[in-house]
Parts: structure tokens; sequence; C-alpha cells
């Protein structure tokens, strides 16, 4: 798979499982290749929101996710934590996208500061260092002066922030559609042609339609 087709996908331990699979579940029907990175709170939060039990071995988190997104073999790849000689933690093999959905106020904190305590940390800070794509779909609020800080210092060296904050101009009719929202927005900026919502001025209104 190409290299311009792959894309690191780290979930974190913020409300927000519905964001993760839509997105791990877009990209695979794309036809990209994805490196997943999970921390053990996402598990737990995919646990409370979905009802999915996440596997703890990389290999048979692989095979569940593979299994969910029908994906082809081999597309979706899981790394644990400390999975230090895997593609994402070094500038020569790791994808130049990579986005953190949802993104906690921790990780923001540690990504903000380059702690590289943990491989989603170091990934990120790989694709800094090399100028790839950031992108963080944060979830918080209210938000403090910490946060704030935090998403500003990571705004000025090229990061994109994008609080998972859905529109309602498209009139959703379901949480689905909220998710969807986001989601294609994140698309949008990776570059992947997406069909969850349609671009502002070419959407049918449905008030348009009841006039």
């Amino acid at each position: 798979m190409k290299h311009d087709k792959q894309v690191t996908l780290a979930i974190t331990g913020a409300s927000g499982a519905p964001y993760a699979l839509t997105l791990m579940q877009s990209l695979v029907n794309a036809d990209y290749q994805i490196y997943v990175l999970i921390s053990s709170a996402a598990k737990v939060v995919f646990a409370t929101e979905e009802n999915l039990k996440i596997p703890a071995r990389p290999s048979d988190a692989a095979a569940f996710f593979t299994e969910r997104c029908n994906a082809k073999p081999e597309q979706i790849k899981v790394f644990g934590k400390d999975e230090w000689f895997s593609p994402v933690a070094s500038g020569s093999a790791a994808p130049s996208k990579m986005v953190v959905c949802p993104c906690s106020t921790g990780t923001l904190s540690a990504i903000a500061v380059g702690a590289s305590d943990n491989l989603i940390e170091r990934a990120a800070d790989v694709v800094i260092k090399e100028r790839g794509q950031l992108i963080l779909v944060t979830r918080e609020m209210p938000l403090s002066s910490i946060h704030l800080e935090n998403m500003l210092k990571l705004s000025q060296i090229g990061a994109t922030i994008m609080p998972a904050s859905p529109g309602f101009y498209h009139n959703p009719e379901s949480v689905q559609d909220l998710v969807d929202f986001v989601i294609a927005r994140v698309l949008d900026h990776l570059g992947v042609e997406q069909s969850h919502v349609a671009r502002w001025g070419y959407q049918t209104s449905k008030h348009k339609e009841s006039q």
C-alpha cells in the first residue's frame, strides 16, 4: 500500500468512541492502511459507550477491528503502547498523517510538551518533527486556560485542532448524523473523499423542501 495512503489513528480515553469507529470505517472504505494506537483508558470508554470489549493483545485487537470494519488482511495494524520498534515510532517509516480521535486533554498536554512516554505520544512527536499532518479531535468542556494554552501551542506549530463540535444545519436525525458531521470534516482535512455530509451550498435543505 502506498505511503500516502497510510494514516496513524490514535484513540485515547476521552468520550467519543463512535467518532473513532466511524473514522476507522471510513478510512477502511477509502482503502487506507491504518496504524491503530489505543490507550487503556480508551478501551474503558469503548466498553462504556459502545459495549465493545477490545482485546488486550494488539494482534487480537487488530483481528477484532478487521472483522468489524470488513477490512482487508493487514489493512489495520494495532500496536501496543511500548512497541518502540513499530513504524510509527520512527520518522523514516511513520505515516505522514496522524489523527488522535478522540483526543483527551491529558494526551493533548503530553503532545504539547513532547513527553513521548508512550507510543501515542511518540507517534505524535514524530509527525510534528517530520512536519507531517497532525489532527487532534479534542473532547472536553469547559476548557481551562491550560487546555487552551496547549491547543494554541500545538496550533502554532502546525497541528490542526478539531473539537468534536457537530453542526446542526444539515438537520441531523440521529446521533450517528452528528458523528458523521465531525468525521466528514476530519476526512476533508485528510484529503479523503467522503459522503457523510453534503458540502455547504450543495446540500438539499429540508427547510427548502418543506416550503
